[in-house]
């Protein structure tokens, strides 16, 4: 089945799809070789929040896995992520979005642990705890490679978000391809236009 079937038949299908997105790079600015540790460092990308208002529309659950390997190495605290979450999902309600839960992993990247993506721990954990999620009627938005070997090992829709060129590089990878978390989610709206 080619992408754009898949994806016509993921959003038509009887139980909703399940969104997993990342968060630093797709819902708020990165911080180049920093980490975002409180609320006053987080910014929305443009247009984000109104996407995922939008996105809930067509997708539930909606779900944040993301790395936070700041806390493994001492930079910030899990109370300190949690400040940041709690900014982030007020200001998300405010624009009429929700996220359904946040999952975040704290481990170093040489750690191996597998929960960190690339690994899917936090994607299987979404699961056992949303019994309606079936990864094959599921999609995950990121900005890297480790977010689209998730869902290359669970058998989702990976869409990249960032440089086409990336995603010619990795085309049985990288499934779709947009600049923005906004234009995913137009995209969305206008196939059930």
């Amino acid at each position: 089945m080619n992408v754009h079937k898949r994806i016509s038949a993921l959003l038509n299908s009887e139980t909703p799809p399940a969104l997993f997105l990342d968060r630093d790079g797709v819902i708020n600015r990165r911080i180049e070789g920093g980490y975002v540790k409180s609320p006053d460092e987080f910014e929305f990308i443009e247009g984000s929040p109104e996407a995922i208002a939008q996105l809930n529309r067509f997708f539930s659950p909606v779900i944040i896995i993301t790395n936070q390997q700041g806390i493994g190495k001492g930079v910030m605290s899990d109370k300190e992520l949690e400040l940041v979450h709690d900014h982030m999902l007020k200001n998300l309600e405010k624009h009429g979005a929700h996220i359904d839960r946040i999952y975040y992993c704290p481990a170093l990247e040489s750690s191996g642990d597998p929960c960190r993506k690339p690994s899917p721990g936090m994607a299987l954990k979404a699961k056992k705890d949303f019994h309606q999620i079936r990864f094959q009627n599921s999609a995950i938005v990121g900005d890297s490679l480790s977010d689209m070997l998730v869902g290359a090992r669970t058998g989702m829709l990976n869409v990249f978000i960032g440089n086409p060129e990336i995603a010619r590089k990795y085309p049985r990878l990288i499934h779709f391809c947009f600049n923005s978390l906004a234009e995913f989610a137009r995209f969305i709206h206008n196939l059930h236009a």
